[in-house]
């Protein structure tokens, strides 16, 4: 998104977030339907290939190197093994804790991790120290979290107390 303002990358990466629950519970049923949730892992990240090899042709993406990715370090390959542990667990978590409980934890675990990576400038991100203004946000995500998961699991104790 060339020249586009602060604004507008914001409101580009809610909408992608605003997707993940929509993935979890399609690939969620994929997997029931289809007989094995790595089967719809597999086809989830299959139609992602079918999806974007045609963009890729539209917009002339030139061939890749790959002697230039050989050449990278070892953890520019973990974005691959990422996205099945994250497909894989999105469908056989977010049915079992619902969708809100299922993206509010798997929130909390993305911002705890990425504090980390910017604060360090870790995976070629420049560095952000980690400051009392980001760790309170990052504790409000966790408290959400705790709050979601709480909530989710009241209704359960009130029909039990019946």
């Amino acid at each position: 998104m060339p020249n586009a303002g602060p604004l507008l990358l914001i409101l580009a990466a809610v909408f992608a977030g605003a997707v993940v629950p929509l993935q979890a519970g399609a690939n969620a049923v994929l997997g029931r339907l289809i007989g094995h949730p790595l089967w719809a892992t597999a086809v989830s990240l299959g139609v992602s290939l079918a999806l974007i090899i045609p963009i890729m042709i539209a917009f002339r993406v030139p061939m890749p190197s790959p002697g230039a990715a050989l050449k990278g370090p070892w953890w520019i390959w973990i974005g691959g093994a990422a996205g099945v542990i994250y497909i894989t667990a999105a469908l056989l978590l977010a049915p079992k804790l619902g969708a809100a409980s299922f993206i509010v934890a798997a929130i909390a675990g993305q911002m705890a991790v990425s504090i980390i990576i910017d604060h360090f400038g870790l995976m070629g991100f420049p560095e952000k120290q980690v400051s009392v203004a980001r760790l309170v946000g990052v504790a409000l995500i966790i408290s959400g979290m705790v709050i979601t998961q709480i909530a989710s699991t009241m209704p359960a104790l009130a029909s039990q107390g019946r």
